[in-house]
C-alpha cells in the first residue's frame, strides 16, 4: 500500500473507532484529521473521477471498518458492565459538542430564529421518541419488514455520518439500536449489518449533495436545528440519577467527556 493510501487507511481507522462512541461525531473527527472535505468531495463528485474517488473511498472505508471491529467489543463491555457511568460520559461528550455547533451557526445577533430553530430540532427528537420501541428491528429479527426497517435506520443514521457535530452512535442510542448494533459488529452478524450498511450507503448518496446545499445556503438555520437536535438527544437518553459513589463518579465522567470533546473541537479549529 502506497504511503498516501496508508495515511488515508490510518485516518479511516480513527474515524471508524470514533463512530462507535456516543457523543463523538465522525464528521468532526474527519475534520480534525483533515480528511472531511476530501470525503464529501469524493462522494458528491464521484462520477468526475470514478477511479480516483473509488480508490480513496475503498481505502478509507476499509480502515473505518477495521476501526469499528477493534473498538466495538471494549465499548460494548463498558456499556453493559458500567451502564450509568458510561452514559454520563457519553452525555458529557455530547454536551461538549454544543459550543462547536453553535459556533458553526455563526450567530451575529439575536433574532427569533435563534430560539425557533433549536426548538424545531428538539421537536424532531421528541417525535422520534414517540416511535414504537423496537420499531427499527433487533439483531434476532427476520423477514422483509425487519430488513427494510434496518435499511431505513441506516438511511437516517447516514445524516449523522455526513454532518459534523452529530454522533452516529448517539443517533443509534436514540433509535434504541446502539447495543444491538455493537453486538452485531462484535459477532459479525451479517443479517443485521448488511441492510444497515446498505441503508447507510444509500443515505450518504441521497443526502450528501442536499446537505452540502442546505449548509451552504442556510448555514445559520441548519446548525441551530442541529443544536436543538443535540440538546434534545441529551435529554432523551438521560439514564437517571446515580446512587452512592455514583454521585462522585458520574459527574466526574460527564466533565471528562465534556472537556475531551472541547479539546477535540479546539484541534479542529
Amino acid at each position: 500500500m502506497k504511503k498516501p493510501h496508508l495515511v488515508i487507511f490510518g485516518k479511516g481507522i480513527v474515524v471508524g473507532g470514533s463512530l462507535l462512541v456516543p457523543g463523538v461525531s465522525g464528521g468532526s473527527m474527519a475534520m480534525i484529521l483533515g480528511i472531511y472535505d476530501a470525503l464529501i468531495r469524493s462522494v458528491s463528485s464521484f462520477l468526475k473521477d470514478i477511479r480516483q474517488n473509488l480508490i480513496f473511498l475503498i481505502t478509507f472505508t476499509a480502515g473505518a471498518l477495521l476501526g469499528m471491529l477493534l473498538f466495538a467489543k471494549p465499548l460494548l463491555f463498558l456499556v453493559d458492565t458500567f451502564h450509568l457511568p458510561s452514559m454520563y460520559f457519553f452525555m458529557g461528550a455530547v454536551a461538549g459538542s454544543i459550543p462547536m455547533i453553535f459556533r458553526k451557526a455563526a450567530v451575529k445577533k439575536f433574532s427569533p430564529g435563534v430560539i425557533l430553530y433549536p426548538l424545531i430540532g428538539i421537536l424532531l427528537v421528541y417525535l422520534m421518541n414517540l416511535l414504537p420501541a423496537g420499531m427499527f428491528g433487533s439483531r434476532v429479527g427476520s423477514g422483509f419488514t425487519h430488513f427494510f426497517m434496518l435499511g431505513l435506520a441506516g438511511i437516517i443514521t447516514a445524516v449523522a455520518l455526513v454532518l459534523p457535530g452529530i454522533s452516529v452512535s448517539y443517533m443509534l442510542l436514540m433509535l434504541g439500536m446502539y447495543e444491538d448494533t455493537m453486538y452485531a459488529i462484535t459477532t459479525l452478524h451479517l443479517p443485521y449489518l448488511l441492510p444497515l450498511g446498505i441503508g447507510g450507503v444509500v443515505g450518504i448518496l441521497l443526502t450528501t449533495r442536499l446537505l452540502e446545499y442546505v449548509l451552504d445556503h442556510y448555514t445559520k438555520a441548519s446548525y441551530l436545528v442541529i443544536l436543538g437536535f443535540v440538546l434534545g438527544a441529551v435529554i432523551l437518553v438521560f439514564p437517571g440519577l446515580p446512587s452512592g459513589f455514583g454521585w462522585v463518579l458520574c459527574p466526574l465522567l460527564f466533565l471528562i467527556g465534556f472537556f475531551l470533546i472541547r479539546k477535540l473541537s479546539a484541534l479542529e479549529n
